[in-house]
């Protein structure tokens, strides 16, 4: 928003830079000094030392004992609120933990926020292989299984939007154009799941399904990533299909048939 002069509107440049210092924190920068949040931002010493003052006054940051600073409990408290997130993570837990205690490895919750999903779920044990994300961090949408899911079927304009820029510079996963990524899609809007094998951090095997809410719009992602050889997909999908069957009818989504076991796994 403009002001008449042409100017940012009063308090506009303070929203923005109140953000940036909040976006510093990242999975690998958990806990920051004021130093390093001013050379991350950008923004002024004196300005970096008011903000972030006010920040931790409302508890959106936490002082740690050595002087430097932590996303604070009140962040967390806030994105509880998220109907996308929070909403579908308490629908689906129970599922989680039945599909969890049936597979033994990782177990993923995901939405779409954008050109990337977030994990708002993860369920693990400690012999489960060891995987690139974590929940609340951001994963790509073209290199994941959860993320192919949400991106077969998200809406066309934000679909081609997506397949337009420019790849993720991600190591461990299968690099496609943006032709073999549409065949892909297609495919996993036609059977319903996606297959995906990294090599980074571990060898693992990932199978995916979408959940949808009462409009029959995709709400979410379902994944089992398991170690590379443990299991073939054809053996995770009746589990990982009927638990994201089970959610969506947990969301209020009525089918007038459902899908049954999906033999073709060509990816």
């Amino acid at each position: 928003m403009k002001s008449a002069g042409g100017r940012p509107a009063q308090g506009e440049p303070v929203i923005d830079r109140a953000f940036m210092i909040l976006g510093a924190f990242q999975g690998t920068r958990r806990i920051l000094s004021m130093s390093e949040i001013t050379r991350l931002t950008g923004i002024p010493k004196a300005t970096t030392w008011r903000l972030v003052g006010q920040l931790a006054k409302w508890g959106a940051l936490e002082k740690a004992d050595d002087g430097r600073y932590v996303i604070g409990v009140r962040m967390w408290e806030l994105a509880s609120l998220a109907p996308r997130g929070h909403g579908v993570r308490a629908i689906a837990l129970p599922h989680l933990e039945d599909l969890y205690a049936a597979t033994g490895h990782h177990v993923i919750l995901a939405i779409r926020d954008g050109s990337e999903a977030v994990m708002v779920d993860r369920l693990s044990s400690p012999q489960a292989p060891e995987v690139a994300y974590r929940v609340g961090g951001r994963m790509p949408l073209r290199s994941t299984a959860v993320g192919r899911v949400l991106l077969a079927h998200c809406p066309l304009a934000e679909a081609n939007a997506i397949l337009a820029s420019a790849q993720d510079s991600e190591a461990g996963g299968d690099t496609l154009d943006e032709a073999e990524m549409r065949q892909v899609l297609a495919h996993v809007k036609r059977t319903g799941f996606s297959v995906v094998r990294r090599t980074l951090p571990s060898r693992t095997l990932s199978v995916a399904a979408a959940i949808k809410d009462a409009n029959g719009a995709v709400a979410a992602a379902l994944s089992v990533v398991i170690p590379e050889g443990a299991a073939a997909p054809q053996a995770l999908w009746p589990a990982v299909g009927t638990a994201a069957r089970t959610i969506s009818r947990s969301l209020g989504y009525s089918s007038p048939s459902s899908p049954g076991y999906v033999p073709e796994f060509r990816l």
